[in-house]
């Protein structure tokens, strides 16, 4: 029997939906194609002059490719990372962040291209397509920054290496250069660059994250990503890195004044960043430690769970060495000898100074989730560099 494909089920109606509507745009662009004419499909597509009238377009639009090159690859995109990501989240907050990172950069791309044709009067912004898997492809590369910032991808043979973290800046980068010729409009540049700012916002601040399994935080009751490894100044080059941090914080206490965004509290810097203090949430430091809390705690948990294991094991044998009878010369009046304490040192690894126990916590692998991508080839081969002060002299 060919393998079965285990596609989790937001991801399976991604790529249903981004079939069907693709091959329904290009049904009616066929029949309704003249040489003369640029055909429009308002009920589809995100049209500024002609779709208000339907306002789920500024959702389902982000569903819809116009192109069989397009197509292909916004497919490869959704079904590699829609997995991952899914698996890595639940799909509950998969979903919460495709509506996010589909509906705000449709919204914003719409209302620059009104303000563009209130400026200029030319109807060529109002009638302009908004419609793509751009903003969804741009938001993936940022949740992978989040999840693996760390690791570095190694392509054409160790030719060109680059770490995660800059792969969004590359996209747009490329987007832009497209952009600037007749395969991609400039709404596809806007749709990347509102991507990217949407997805870093809500992931940063706003998303629902598992607290640190060793603190005393209910399940549910943290929200961002307070980590220093997921500052905005750490997508861009180590030279523009102090610039990018400055402008930013302004931006950032600016949102604060309006109340648009909360400061993180030092107790939440602490969390995510697995170490204590910390300047700002824009600041990077680059002797912190990589990660954050939660891929310590699954760390501590498997150590412990292991010692654990092997110490009941030992426990085990003692008992059933010390039964009576054992030896099959009846009752015995002495009792066994316990293994000397340091034969037991030596057979078991002393536990951590914290660890939940077998009962509360079963193992997890999302540890795995946490430091690996998947084995698909989704961004080629990968490798674990944690972070130090000469990390971005030898990057491509």
């Amino acid at each position: 029997m060919p393998p079965r494909i285990n596609i989790p089920p937001v991801t399976r109606i991604l790529l249903i939906t981004l079939g069907l509507q693709s091959i329904l745009s290009a049904a009616i662009r066929y029949k309704q194609w003249t040489a003369n004419s640029d055909i429009v499909i308002p009920y589809l597509n995100l049209i500024p002059q002609l779709s208000l009238i339907y306002p789920w377009t500024f959702v389902t639009t982000t569903l819809v490719e116009n192109n069989i090159f397009t197509l292909t690859i916004a497919a490869l995109t959704l079904y590699q990372g829609g997995r991952y990501l899914e698996r890595a989240w639940s799909s509950r907050e998969f979903a919460k962040f495709l509506l996010v990172t589909s509906l705000v950069p449709n919204a914003l791309c719409f209302s620059v291209m009104i303000v563009l044709f209130t400026f200029t009067r030319n109807e060529t912004w109002t009638l302009t397509s908004i419609a793509g898997t751009i903003p969804l492809q741009i938001s993936f590369l940022v949740a992978f920054s989040q999840l693996v910032p760390a690791h570095t991808v190694t392509l054409f043979r160790g030719i060109f290496s680059l770490r995660v973290p800059r792969f969004p800046l590359l996209y747009l980068s490329l987007v832009l250069i497209l952009s600037l010729t007749p395969l991609l409009t400039i709404a596809s540049f806007l749709l990347a660059a509102f991507g990217f700012l949407t997805s870093w916002t809500y992931l940063r601040f706003y998303k629902t994250v598992f607290p640190d399994l060793d603190s005393s935080q209910t399940p549910y009751s943290l929200r961002g990503d307070a980590s220093e490894t997921f500052a905005f100044a750490e997508f861009f080059p180590g030279p523009t890195k102090p610039l990018v941090a400055a402008i930013s914080d302004q931006i950032f206490n600016i949102l604060v004044a309006m109340r648009l965004c909360s400061p993180f509290s030092p107790a939440d810097v602490s969390a995510a960043a697995g170490v204590g203090g910390s300047n700002g949430p824009y600041h990077s430091h680059r002797n912190a430690a990589p990660g954050s809390a939660r891929a310590e705690a699954e760390r501590r948990r498997a150590l412990a769970l292991r010692a654990l294991d092997q110490r009941l094991q030992h426990a085990t044998a003692g008992r059933s060495a010390a039964m009576p009878g054992s030896s099959g010369s009846g009752f015995s009046n002495v009792s066994p000898t316990p293994p000397p304490p340091v034969a037991m040192a030596a057979a078991t690894p002393p536990p951590p100074t914290t660890g939940p126990t077998v009962q509360t916590q079963p193992t997890t692998n999302s540890q795995t989730a946490m430091t690996s991508l998947p084995g698909d080839g989704l961004l080629g081969e990968t490798s674990y560099n944690p972070e130090h002060d000469g990390s971005d002299k030898g990057e491509a």
